[in-house]
Order: C-alpha cells, then sequence, then structure tokens
C-alpha cells in the first residue's frame, strides 16, 4: 500500500520520523554531543535497515525497508515517551560528574518501549 508511492515521499516520511526522534531525543537528554550523535545514528540505523533488506533472502525493496524504519522510529520515540524525565534525569547527573554503578529503570518504561517498536514495526510490515 505504502511502498507503491514514490521514493521521494518515502524518503520524506523517513526524514520526518528521524527529526521526530532526533529532536525528541535532543530535549529529553541535555547535552552537545546528542545534537551530533543522534541524527548520525538514526542515519547509520536507516542505511544498515536498507542493506539488510537487500542481502536476506526475499530481497526487500529500499521502499519497503523505509516504511519500516519510519515506524520503528516514530514507535521508539513514542515508546520512550513515559521515560524522558528519568533519562533527562540520568543525563543530567551524567554531565555533572555523579557516577552510578546502575541506573535503574522500571520495568514498565522498557516494556513501553520495546511494545511500540513492536506494534510500530508490525504497522510498518502491514502498510507497506
Amino acid at each position: 500500500m505504502l511502498a507503491s508511492l514514490p521514493l521521494v515521499y518515502l524518503l520524506v516520511l523517513a526524514a520526518a520520523a528521524t527529526s521526530l526522534f532526533c529532536f525528541s531525543m535532543t530535549k529529553w537528554i541535555p547535552g552537545r554531543k546528542g545534537r551530533t550523535v543522534f541524527p548520525l545514528v538514526s542515519a547509520a540505523c536507516c542505511l544498515g535497515m536498507i542493506l539488510v533488506g537487500r542481502i536476506q533472502y526475499q530481497h526487500w525493496p529500499v521502499q519497503h525497508m523505509l516504511i519500516l524504519y519510519s515506524f520503528a522510529w516514530v514507535g521508539l520515540t513514542i515508546g520512550l515517551f513515559p521515560a524522558r524525565k528519568l533519562m533527562h534525569k540520568y543525563a543530567t547527573e551524567i554531565n555533572a560528574g555523579v557516577k552510578r554503578e546502575k541506573y535503574d529503570v522500571p520495568a514498565r518504561y522498557q516494556v513501553s518501549a520495546i511494545s511500540s517498536v513492536i506494534i510500530g514495526s508490525l504497522l510498518g510490515i502491514i502498510l507497506s
């Protein structure tokens, strides 16, 4: 369904998902490094997904992988939304020089992130 759209529209969809993720993460996790790290990691993940799709037995086309990337990245952003205050707290502590042995993340935040990525990926597969 969405895979029949022109490649330019799918690239815009992927760019919108990437910008939403990067904007959210730089807002939730303060620091200068995030402004460069998050876009680079996002671009590497997008290219990695496209390459993995190409070497699969089914040879997933670029259109399908861009849709899957976009939906998974939006799902990740939505899934990390409940943990934004905790991430902000830990990031400010790390920037201040406070080191902990373990950074506790409640199970509800983990379930939220994992389930939203799975749901987003399934939606991407179904809609492509």
